[in-house]
């Protein structure tokens, strides 16, 4: 019977990734699980084998911390947002860099790819999100409306709706038809630090105001809300691929001697990565799983 890679991963403890110089700001698996991308304020991205833990390669180019890194869903290409202002996207094999993109005028915190690979979105500190066409780097589009940084974005598994979360403590879900209505959730007592659409249509939303929130965006719905029982900063959310599980890394979390920024699902839902600005990344088996329920 075939069996996918991260289910032969046999982990004793925590295993350490520990070449890092700076803050580990944003992990990402690909989708065959063969390679775990990171990303430093030391301004270097870095691809390991996610089974031996072995660096493969640091990728050198931004002139400034790293604040975002993804792969695409093929697997083909990566992008990086970085303090220097730009982004960039990757390709795999070979490594190297194929469009450098600028248009923001303060630092890039946020880059996500649509699902189907032909947009990017970028946000940062200039207040704005950007969409970019994967192919040609070419700028298409400027989404406007946010009073304070973009911190956070992520697409719908659909790739016709994205998200954005900002320091104005508001999430906006923006339609790829222009002209469809743009909606905005409001909730969020602190800024908006971390998205994620899961397979369902759920949206959630991790905020400093030290809670999540669960939405329905086409019905403007906040369907439950988590945590808030402590003021305790939410780095990052995440859906395992079914669905049916939601992770999320807070300042103090467990596991880590220092804040945990990042986390990500394996594609098989068995590990759950989780990064901190202890210099390391921390990986550890995900043994429990709690159904989030419409």
């Amino acid at each position: 019977m075939w069996r996918h890679p991260c289910e032969d991963f046999r982990i004793s403890g925590v295993q350490y990734f520990s070449r890092h110089k700076g803050e580990v700001n944003c992990c990402s698996f690909s989708p065959d699980c063969q390679i775990l991308l990171t990303c430093s304020d030391d301004g270097g991205l870095y691809l390991w084998h996610a089974v031996r833990g072995k660096l493969l390669a640091k990728v050198c180019g931004h002139t400034g911390p790293v604040k975002c890194c993804v792969f695409s869903k093929d697997g083909h290409f990566f992008a990086s947002a970085s303090h220097d202002c730009s982004v960039g996207i990757w390709s795999v094999t070979p490594i190297e860099r194929l469009h450098t993109l600028t248009g923001h005028t303060r630092s890039v915190e946020t880059v996500s790819f649509s699902v189907d690979g032909k947009w990017l979105v970028s946000g940062g500190w200039d207040n704005t999100a950007l969409l970019w066409d994967t192919q040609t780097g070419i700028k298409v589009r400027e989404f406007l409306g946010h009073s304070a940084a973009v911190q956070s974005s992520f697409f719908s598994t659909d790739s016709q709706l994205l998200a954005t979360g900002s320091w104005d403590c508001t999430v906006k879900v923006w339609s790829l038809d222009c002209d469809e209505e743009t909606v905005t959730l409001e909730g969020h007592q602190g800024n908006v630090a971390c998205l994620c659409f899961s397979t369902t249509g759920m949206l959630a939303s991790g905020s400093w105001d030290g809670t999540v929130r669960v939405w329905l965006p086409k019905s403007h719905e906040c369907v439950f809300v988590l945590g808030g029982t402590e003021q305790v900063w939410v780095r990052c959310v995440a859906f395992s691929r079914d669905g049916l599980t939601l992770a999320s890394t807070a300042e103090g979390d467990t596991g880590h001697k220092d804040s945990a920024y990042g986390c990500t699902f394996s594609p098989s839902g068995a590990l759950l990565t989780s990064g901190s600005d202890q210099l390391d990344l921390e990986e550890e088996e995900y043994k429990h799983r709690k159904d989030c329920k419409d």
